[in-house]
């Protein structure tokens, strides 16, 4: 019965100052809030990346030309032009006693064009590609059909559109784009002879939407022979990657190997120190970017665990402030009975109340406002998944009734420790 009536009365004490009441559980709700926001968000990030290489397949390796630490990017991300790839090393990895467990190898360079079709025009990405990238890479085909062997190896004068790009240049028209001939101008070699009105190129086919893949969007681009990626718009000799598909996720490591001694033969190394190429598995890449979305997630994780604490703080501020406002009902209170345990367990519970009801409220807040940021991200095309983990939700409560245990500590002791007649006296 005692403890009923501890209940009411603090209850009514804090609906009597309901102003206070909310500001106090203001500092909790958002810490609350942000621990679970944050989590997840990490999670859903997680999430974005595991789909990103599921996209594209995990038995799926990359070489590039230039060294690189296990876990840094290649020279050439930092801008850096290495022609230590060439075509001869692509054709020496497809040799089956070599690597013997590629099932498709795919020479690729990549760049910005501008291309034309009648009076539009739009500002893309080109990939070009060998006969190996149908073998390599997951794509269906929206109409038409993907270049064949002849025209790839044979640097024939074809073209297939991403589906972004056949939209922007025809589905105003209603023109079906196969058959169609667009002129492709590269920035690069825009002032060489023959090339500053662009390389004419019929088009094969279309893909079907790809969405985004390692945040690059699969269908803002087009797919030209690797010949004319190389002579008539880059104007280099040289790969800028080699994708290798490997029959078995069990393989890949074997197939680094693989492939490893191979170009040391072709390229003449010795010593792994001067090795000038780099093979990387997407697992790899996705331990890379889980890495670091772990990282980002602790450190705003911690951030808001401060916004608890600061919340905390409040609560002390506010408990001490009310232990002096109510020291004459404490004094009464003491007078006619009431034990120091009895006071300190009303003002704990009082603390407790407060952060617990703010630990709610701050959950509430948080699975919608995060079910509404994993909204977002699927709907501008992210395949990003609303997850909130029961231990982040378990977490957030514990800390906050923590917080208002240990913050109420202190307050509720000074009120319990009060001499009852000096109570009374206090004005």
């Amino acid at each position: 019965m005692n403890f009923i009536s501890t209940i009411k009365i603090t209850i009514q004490n804090l609906l009597s100052r309901k102003g206070r009441s909310f500001l106090t559980m203001l500092g909790i709700v958002i810490g609350v809030a942000g621990v679970i926001i944050i989590i997840s968000l990490g999670a859903g990030a997680q999430s974005l990346v595991l789909g990103q290489v599921n996209k594209l397949g995990s038995n799926l390796l990359s070489v590039q030309p230039g060294k690189s630490d296990t876990s840094g990017p290649p020279a050439q991300a930092y801008g850096v032009v290495i022609t230590s790839l060439v075509n001869a090393d692509r054709d020496a990895l497809k040799v089956i006693s070599q690597v013997p467990h590629a099932v498709a190898v795919d020479g690729q360079v990549r760049g910005t064009v501008t291309i034309t079709w009648q009076n539009k025009s739009v500002d893309t990405n080109f990939l070009g590609v060998d006969s190996g990238y149908s073998d390599a890479a997951n794509f269906t085909m929206k109409s038409g059909a993907f270049m064949d062997e002849s025209s790839l190896d044979g640097g024939g004068n074809v073209v297939v559109l991403g589906s972004a790009v056949a939209d922007e240049l025809f589905k105003d028209s209603g023109t079906d784009p196969v058959g169609q001939v667009i002129k492709v101008k590269s920035a690069a070699l825009s002032s060489t002879a023959g090339t500053s009105f662009g390389v004419p190129l019929r088009v094969a086919g279309v893909i079907n939407p790809r969405g985004s893949a390692f945040f690059q969007d699969q269908d803002d681009q087009i797919f030209l022979p690797l010949t004319i990626g190389q002579s008539q718009l880059l104007g280099i000799h040289y790969l800028q990657m080699v994708l290798i598909k490997v029959d078995s996720a069990d393989n890949v490591n074997q197939t680094i190997s693989d492939i490893t001694t191979v170009l040391k033969q072709r390229h003449h190394i010795l010593s792994d120190d001067d090795i000038d190429f780099t093979v990387r598995n997407q697992a790899t890449a996705v331990g890379i970017l889980t890495t670091i979305t772990n990282a980002l997630s602790l450190f705003l994780t911690s951030m808001a665990a401060i916004a608890l604490i600061v919340g905390g703080i409040g609560i002390l501020n506010i408990m001490l402030v009310t232990v002096a406002e109510r020291t004459r009902e404490i004094g009464l209170r003491k007078a006619v009975g009431a034990t120091n345990s009895a006071i300190m367990k009303q003002f704990l519970l009082e603390s407790g109340t407060l952060t617990s009801i703010g630990g709610l409220i701050g959950i509430v807040v948080g699975v919608v406002v995060s079910y509404l940021l994993a909204t977002l991200m699927r709907y501008l095309g992210f395949d990003w998944d609303f997850v909130i983990s029961i231990t982040s939700v378990v977490l957030a409560v514990g800390v906050s009734v923590l917080t208002g245990v240990v913050f109420g500590l202190y307050p509720s002791f000074k009120a319990s420790k009060l001499d009852p007649i000096e109570a009374l006296r206090y004005e």
